[in-house]
């Protein structure tokens, strides 16, 4: 398991394939985000996006998933939150998600030692390469004595 102390600034990973269907679409939107062109495929191509979309709670949501899924060797304690969340296009049905992450920073925790902060700047992209989310997630991850 990759301590803090493990990590680099730089460090990069590609990971993940998930395939976005019409009708989970439909199901978040009914849930979390019930707008127009997340729900009726009519709608949706009166508006701007002229067609379905997911709403981008449910693409960061996919990209929390695939993160969760192959970044498993790593000693997260935990998130502390989320910088500089922009959707850049949006998800489509049958578009297929990926993630790629760098570390773009690390700090030791000032009041405990058993923590540090590692920034991960994070992309979600279609298979043709297009970027449709991006953020800097912030995790807590456990130290080494010795981090």
């Amino acid at each position: 398991m990759k301590s803090f102390g493990d990590i680099e600034v730089g460090d990069r990973r590609e990971f993940g394939a998930y395939e976005i269907t019409k009708s989970e679409i439909v199901e978040f939107a009914e849930k979390y985000d019930p707008q127009p062109f997340h729900l009726d495929e009519e709608a949706a191509t009166e508006s701007m996006f002229g067609g379905l979309v997911a709403s981008g709670w449910q693409t960061a949501a996919i990209c929390m998933r695939l993160s969760v899924e192959h970044i498993t060797d790593v000693a997260t304690l935990g998130g502390l939150g989320v910088d500089s969340l922009r959707w850049h296009t949006p998800l489509r049905p049958g578009d297929t998600l990926h993630v790629e992450t760098e570390v773009v920073d690390k700090r030791a925790s000032e009041r405990r030692d058993d923590r540090g902060y590692v920034t991960r700047h994070v992309e979600g992209l279609t298979e043709d390469g297009t970027r449709i989310i991006s953020y800097d997630g912030i995790e807590i991850v456990a130290r080494e004595t010795d981090d």
